[in-house]
């Protein structure tokens, strides 16, 4: 059985018996109330009952009082202190019955031919000055006759209701559950399909289910968007792993024909191996780093002197590779980030400085509003235009036979993408060929990363 159809049947059913009972309630009330009307009214008959009794003279007849107030369609008995009946008065209509008034109950109630009786007692005097109980019983005709009608209204009632109710509950069931429907169509097609289809009218609406749509449709992107990228990255990964292996093994085999008699070839061979090997390695350990920070590790913000790293990493690069970094700075900066992250995306700006630019590289670093903003500024060839939106792409390379030559694999800066990310630092290029290229860094002062990575 489809949910629609579960959620159909159980509201209609569920509103049915609401109104069964509700209805069933209405009845019942009624019922009570019709009833201690007419004990209250034969009450009042009782009361002047004994009233004229009271003022019976020894000649009078009983029965003409007692016929006087008879209830009409009922009878009056009369019972001695043992129970026994000693005179009555009944209706010509009334048939005789035999029922009793329970202790600490007001009056008793019975049925003749499905017509409901009330009998209440009270005690008299009678004319010879003994103690007799009088037992008025009526039978209640005009009750009878409007419970059944109320029963023919409530059954009406409930029928009427119950038509709309029922193609209220189809119509409501149809709107509720049909974003639900789509969903499911969708999740089935994606699995048997294997793409990444998103419902369509999700946009319009501010309810949960068409959050639910949203939501939905946003995780499919991010599927796809994942998706895409990991067949990029393996594609990548393997043409760029499959070149130096491809050398190495060239190289290897030219060592296995000719190595052992001609020592230039061996020389050869073996530095090309070795240089081969050593890019490789690069290239896995960007890969794996790339893959590390995706894994999204913990951070450790604290506050950081920025001038004073900037003056240690740049005394680092300098001694490395003899290579003239010149530092522009403020004296007193400061920000709340992780250091040893911020220094790795320094490194990896500044050695793609270096690679690219034989000439000095500048450093600049000030506060600007509620950020510090650090430039690395090359005197390069520059990067195309055109090609300054694709610069932090994996595997991306501006020059190809230059990157070669430079060891570049084309993962440095999509790794400090990464760390930038994380950092919530903003990252701006500029760009002049034949001039030069920047990177300028903006670093929040007080960052405002969650606690969880506050560890």
């Amino acid at each position: 059985m489809k949910l629609r159809t579960k959620i159909h049947l159980y509201t209609t059913l569920l509103m049915l018996v609401l109104l069964i009972v509700m209805n069933s309630g209405v009845y019942l009330l009624y019922e009570q109330l019709a009833i201690n009307t007419e004990y209250k009214q034969l009450k009042s008959d009782s009361e002047e009952l004994l009233t004229a009794f009271n003022n019976l003279s020894d000649v009078t007849d009983p029965s003409i009082v007692l016929r006087a107030y008879m209830p009409t369609n009922g009878a009056v008995h009369v019972l001695n202190e043992t129970g026994n009946e000693i005179f009555s008065v009944e209706a010509l209509s009334f048939e005789p019955i035999q029922f009793e008034v329970g202790k600490n109950e007001d009056y008793a109630m019975s049925e003749i031919d499905g017509l409901p009786i009330i009998m209440l007692e009270t005690p008299a005097i009678w004319n010879d000055g003994s103690i007799v109980t009088l037992q008025l019983i009526q039978r209640l005709d005009d009750v009878a006759k409007n419970l059944n009608l109320l029963k023919l209204i409530l059954i009406a009632v409930t029928a009427l209701v119950a038509i709309p109710l029922l193609l209220s509950n189809m119509g409501l069931s149809r709107i509720i559950l049909k974003p639900l429907e789509r969903l499911s169509e969708t999740m089935k097609k994606n699995a048997t399909s294997k793409t990444y289809e998103k419902i369509d009218k999700v946009d319009v609406g501010k309810d949960e289910l068409a959050e639910i749509g949203r939501t939905f449709n946003g995780m499919m992107e991010a599927l796809e968007t994942n998706y895409r990228k990991q067949e990029q990255f393996v594609s990548n990964a393997s043409h760029e792993l499959k070149t130096p292996l491809t050398v190495i093994e060239s190289y290897a085999k030219l060592l296995l024909r000719r190595g052992f008699t001609n020592e230039k070839v061996a020389t050869e061979a073996l530095e090309a191996i070795v240089n081969e090997s050593s890019r490789m390695n690069d290239l896995i350990v960007q890969m794996l780093e790339l893959a590390k920070n995706k894994e999204r590790t913990s951070l450790t913000i604290h506050k950081v002197d920025i001038a004073q790293l900037l003056e240690n990493t740049l005394s680092q690069m300098q001694h490395a590779y003899n290579r003239p970094f010149e530092l522009k700075r403020e004296s007193r900066l400061y920000a709340y980030t992780d250091e040893q992250k911020l220094k790795q995306l320094l490194y990896i700006l500044l050695d793609n400085a270096r690679k690219y630019s034989d000439d000095k590289i500048i450093v600049t670093s000030a506060k600007l509003g509620h950020s510090i903003s650090i430039t690395i500024q090359d005197f390069g060839e520059g990067i195309p235009k055109d090609q300054l939106p694709h610069l932090f792409d994996r595997f991306y390379r501006v020059n190809k036979d230059r990157n070669r030559k430079t060891g570049g694999t084309g993962l440095g800066l999509a790794i400090a993408k990464e760390l930038s990310e994380r950092l919530q630092i903003e990252i701006k290029v500029e760009s002049e060929l034949g001039v030069g290229s920047s990177f300028t860094l903006l670093i929040p002062i007080q960052n405002d990363l969650s606690e969880e990575d506050n560890r």
